[in-house]
């Protein structure tokens, strides 16, 4: 199946993105629903994705081979755990560094949000960093721990995966 210009580059969104859900590529895509989304995955790139035990969407190994794009996560893919390196964009990248390890107490998205305006004098809003750290938590970096409110550490020390800045 040759695939058109946009579905080569929505192809290396998925690879990219992956684990993703509709709502990540509605965004990246500027489309109107996640219906539309599933519609366009289903009649243009039926073929190169599927979607997992979460339902997450990822990308079969031929489509990480047709696109040229770094995957969104690396594993060894004998061992089950957290990945080796993940590739994602600069504000979760930044979550990563000022985020609880996992022997810390786990904390609140206001409270990533005041530790990512302190450490880079940033302003995200609050719906920002949650949609970063439930990203992170799709890429089993990062855990949440349900008490008053959900709160949020690392699953990994920062010294067991490599985090790259996706452009």
């Amino acid at each position: 199946m040759t695939l058109s210009e946009e579905a080569t580059s929505r192809l290396a969104d998925v690879v990219e993105l992956q684990p993703t859900k509709n709502s990540e590529l509605q965004e990246r895509w500027g489309m109107e629903s996640g219906s539309e989304v599933h519609q366009y995955l289903e009649g243009e790139l039926g073929d190169y994705y599927f979607r997992d035990d979460n339902s997450l969407i990822r990308a079969t190994s031929e489509a990480a081979e047709l696109v040229d794009v770094e995957p969104g996560i690396d594993s060894d893919p004998d061992s089950e755990g957290p990945p080796s390196r993940i590739r994602v964009p600069e504000l979760q990248a930044r979550i990563v560094e000022v985020l609880a390890g996992p022997d810390e107490r786990s904390e609140s998205v206001v409270s990533v949000l005041h530790k990512l305006r302190e450490a880079y004098d940033v302003d995200p809003t609050s719906e920002e960093v949650r949609e970063g750290l439930q990203a992170l938590r799709r890429k089993d970096v990062v855990e949440i721990e349900y008490r008053t409110v959900p709160t949020f550490r690392l699953a990994v020390e920062r010294d067991e995966f490599e985090v790259s800045v996706a452009d």
